[in-house]
């Protein structure tokens, strides 16, 4: 940002140079401007923009979500900011948000596909992508997961096998501090590529670390502010370094996918299927031999369907669950509350899902993380398909939308305490669980995540089969109150880097 600031104030260092810069300004003011007075509908309020830089200079480009939660509160729950000259329309608030992604699912529907994402997927996959080829590809993957076991028993196996595993790394430490990100990133990852590889990997290959990590390095490095900028000026700011190590990082990962569906498609059984590649590759082969032109079972498709996946499906749920055992570090009495239930109900057994509904101060506190993480709090950006009066606001179809996820889960007018870890959310005066409506950390609508119930399971099997094992606490020397609740830049928030101690209960 302060380099942005002395660019633009490196304009007005002389008087020539100030004239030159103050005649363009004004005149592409008076352009917008002009542009602006046809007789058009009712527009959505919001800040004046500045010509060229529009409302850059109010937006905390590392955390913009904050920014635009702060400029609801004087312009309300609909209203208009400019990136740069890019119009953006962000909803504020659950009931706004609601409206426009459920009610009106279609018009809000639509992808907006920033310059980073389109440089890298190129319009294809599942996350950005839009049109007759995100339908059949979204519809695809779904029903692949649901056959995978996405929510039942099939998925369940699986993760509770991957529990052992993650155990077992957490044992090493011997409850000396560590560094929970790798470990709970490779157990995450594992659920993922057993559904679409069909197997797992060991969490010393080299491969699967390189895929870890960059998806992980991507996904931080899309949510800084060289990107916002890239994304505002991608013409003017293309050569900044994060998005050559993003389209380094796209490159190295298609390259790891590309041999390991070639693996795949060499051994492939017309009669079973492995996993969700071998699912595609039989459908590739079928529309090949029926000469289906222009099917949209392609290799790059396929490719991306794949990374899309895999990062979805270990960003998110890892950084949920590395915030749920730093709250429980934090908030040592709820640790107890949590696992004295898990005690009383569960025992010394493992853990299994059909559980849930027994346990109702867990599955609140796991809500609660969920919650308070705020994990996206942007969502991922949507764009109108049609013209649409909203609100009493006219938006133009194309508009680029932003419904502030986090203005929804610190919503003051539907949580008590929004702004504080309080598992009495979602418990009613008889200590049962249950649910809030405006809980909807998985967004919502026709782009809510795909892979929602698999995450559920996710969340409440690797968390409980931990807290039964392990206590948390803070590194000797640190209190609970010196743990920081502050997350780290990205383009989802997983926590600030930290150490605990996971000390073994048996």
């Amino acid at each position: 940002m302060e380099l942005l600031e002395n660019a633009v104030s490196s304009l007005f260092s002389s008087p020539t140079a100030m004239m030159g810069a103050v005649a363009l300004l004004l005149a592409l003011y008076l352009f917008s401007s002009g542009l602006e007075s046809e007789d058009v509908p009712k527009q959505p309020p919001g800040p004046r923009p500045l010509p060229l830089l529009g409302n850059l200079l109010q937006l905390d480009l590392k955390r913009p979500y904050k920014s635009l939660c702060k400029l609801s509160k004087e312009y309300g729950s609909v209203f208009t900011v400019y990136l740069g000259t890019n119009k953006v329309v962000v909803l504020a608030g659950y009931k706004a948000v609601k409206e426009a992604l459920v009610t009106h699912a279609d018009t809000f529907g639509d992808r907006d596909i920033s310059p980073i994402f389109n440089d890298i997927n190129r319009g294809h996959g599942i996350l950005f992508a839009n049109g007759e080829s995100w339908k059949e590809m979204r519809r695809f993957a779904l029903t692949t997961l649901r056959d995978f076991g996405m929510g039942k028993r099939m998925a369940e196996d699986k993760i509770l096998e991957e529990c052992g595993h993650l155990i077992q790394m957490f044992e090493k430490h011997e409850g000396k501090p560590f560094d929970t990100t790798r470990a709970v990133n490779y157990a995450t990852s594992n659920i993922i590529s057993s559904i679409v590889y069909g197997s797992r990997f060991e969490y010393d290959d080299p491969r699967f670390i390189n895929l870890v990590g960059r998806a992980n390095e991507s996904i931080r490095v899309a949510g800084s502010a060289a990107i916002h900028l890239y994304n505002m000026f991608p013409r003017l700011a293309s050569w900044v370094k994060n998005r050559k190590v993003m389209l380094k990082n796209c490159e190295l990962t298609i390259r790891d996918v590309k041999a390991l569906v070639k693996n795949l498609n060499e051994t492939l059984n017309p009669h079973m299927c492995r996993g969700l590649v071998d699912c595609f590759l039989m459908r590739k082969q079928k529309e090949e031999e029926s000469r289906v032109l222009d099917t949209y079972y392609n290799e790059k498709n396929l490719i991306f369907m794949v990374t899309n996946l895999f990062s979805a499906g270990t960003d998110t749920t890892a950084a949920t669950l590395r915030w749920g055992l730093l709250l429980m570090a934090k908030y040592p009495h709820m640790q107890d509350r949590l696992q004295e239930e898990l005690t009383r109900v569960i025992g010394s057994r493992q853990v299994k899902i059909d559980d849930r509904k027994n346990l109702p101060y867990t599955d609140a506190v796991i809500h609660e993380i969920q919650r308070l993480a705020n994990i996206v709090p942007m969502s991922i950006p949507h764009k109108t398909s049609q013209d649409i009066t909203f609100q009493g606001h006219f938006i133009k179809k194309g508009t680029t939308v932003y419904p502030l996820l986090t203005s929804v889960l610190y919503d003051e007018s539907e949580w008590e305490s929004p702004h504080t870890f309080n598992p009495s959310h979602f418990l009613d005066k008889d200590g049962k669980f249950f649910r809030r409506d405006a809980f909807i950390p998985f967004s919502a609508g026709r782009r809510a995540c795909l892979g929602e119930s698999l995450a559920k399971m996710e969340l409440f099997l690797f968390f409980t089969s931990l807290l039964q094992r392990f206590r948390f606490s803070p590194p000797p020397g640190v209190s609970e109150d010196e743990l920081d609740l502050t997350p780290a830049v990205g383009f989802t928030l997983p926590p600030s880097p930290h150490e605990l101690c996971a000390v073994s209960r048996q």
